[in-house]
């Protein structure tokens, strides 16, 4: 009926048919949970992201330590570092091998040396020099570590003083600060690689999430169906195709990283090409789940946003995971996206090898597995 329909009689008032619309809405708003979803959940979900689990002050930094004295002077100062709850001790070593292999592999962030001749120093009224390493590829730890271990030995070196019988012309303790892989704190070096990540997850995700939807929009993906095409086909080719734009887009940027922003690459090109493939394999299968999931394209946009903000929070990529919360550090061990970041700043900026990542690799090929076969499961199922 037109406005102009004699037999439609006008709602008197200026707010005329306002209780009508206002049904109409809540009934269409119940029937897309999803939106409903993304318009009250969402916001507070990132309410807690923001307040629980970003925590600028760095904290329980990983440390690995070589004490080539092991007296009491030595676990004293020991003691500073752990108590100041900044530094947590992981493990010891024997060796300076050791020390730098454990900042490598990216198991420890801080490497600490008390030297053999450490308590000779402070007896014969020498500096006791003490030798702190920090891993330069994430630029917050590396400034705050930094600040608080020479504070640690300013304490140390005055509580020494004032117990002391008579005065000595130098501070009893001394540390020297060597800054690893990123000397000059560049935020090219810390950002880039872990955003080489994040750029390639929003590409396939969105790409492969779209790929099904918008088959199923037209009404193509249905005369899919009608063809001698089996299910796991018609799936592999829609996604394959993808992957190959993703490992292009993958090679292309990590040029531009090189050439344009002056990254350097210490460790394999090759490697790190070869550890991204389960990572876009994990990629295509979230997006492809999410295809399953979603109705319509705009749907389909929300859910891949929504696998975007964990990553970028609780990956490592800006915040260091060790000062999270232990729930969110448990979260960020089931994000694809901190394993890959791992891997690329490792190869990227530390030169690690394949033996220092081989588990970050092995945990992304079986989280890719373990996706595919659940989107395959899914999509058979939506065919079928």
């Amino acid at each position: 009926m037109s406005r102009g329909d004699p037999n439609v009689r006008p709602l008197k008032g200026p707010f005329g048919g306002l209780i009508p619309v206002l049904r109409k809405e809540a009934i269409h708003l119940r029937r897309d949970p999803m939106a409903l979803f993304f318009a009250v959940f969402v916001p507070v979900i990132q309410l807690f992201l923001l307040g629980y689990a970003i925590n600028t002050n760095v904290r329980d930094v990983r440390t690995v330590v070589y004490d080539a004295v092991k007296d009491q002077d030595s676990q004293r100062l020991l003691d500073r570092f752990e108590n100041s709850n900044d530094f947590k001790i992981v493990s010891f070593v024997d060796s300076d091998a050791e020390l730098n292999s454990a900042i490598i592999k990216g198991t420890a962030r801080v490497g600490i040396k008390i030297p053999p001749d450490y308590s000779r120093n402070l007896l014969s009224g020498e500096t006791a020099q003490v030798l702190v390493l920090v891993d330069g590829s994430d630029s917050m730890v590396s400034g705050e570590t930094s600040n608080v271990a020479n504070a640690i030995a300013f304490q140390e070196s005055l509580d020494r003083l004032l117990g002391a019988s008579e005065s000595r012309g130098s501070l009893p303790v001394e540390v020297r600060r060597k800054i690893l892989f990123n000397p000059d704190s560049r935020s090219p070096n810390f950002f880039i690689p872990g955003l080489i990540v994040v750029l390639l997850q929003m590409m396939t995700v969105m790409l492969t999430a779209f790929a099904i939807v918008r088959e199923r929009e037209r009404g193509t993906l249905e005369q899919l169906f009608m063809t001698p095409v089996r299910p796991l086909g018609l799936m592999v080719g829609k996604i394959v195709p993808y992957a190959c734009v993703g490992f292009g887009e993958l090679v292309f940027v990590i040029a531009i990283m090189r050439f344009v922003f002056a990254v350097p690459i210490n460790g394999s090109v090759l490697l790190l090409l070869a550890m991204t493939i389960p990572f876009i394999v994990t990629m295509l299968g979230v997006g492809l789940l999410i295809s399953t999931r979603a109705n319509s394209q705009q749907e389909a946009i929300q859910l891949a946003f929504g696998t975007l903000m964990p990553s970028i929070f609780l990956s490592g990529y800006i915040f260091p995971i060790d000062s999270m919360p232990a729930a969110f550090q448990w979260m960020s061990r089931i994000i694809p996206a901190t394993y890959l970041i791992e891997i690329s700043r490792g190869i990227i900026l530390r030169g690690a090898g394949f033996f220092d990542l081989w588990k970050q690799g092995l945990i992304l090929s079986i989280m890719g597995i373990v996706l595919t076969l659940v989107s395959a499961m899914r999509f058979r199922r939506q065919v079928g």
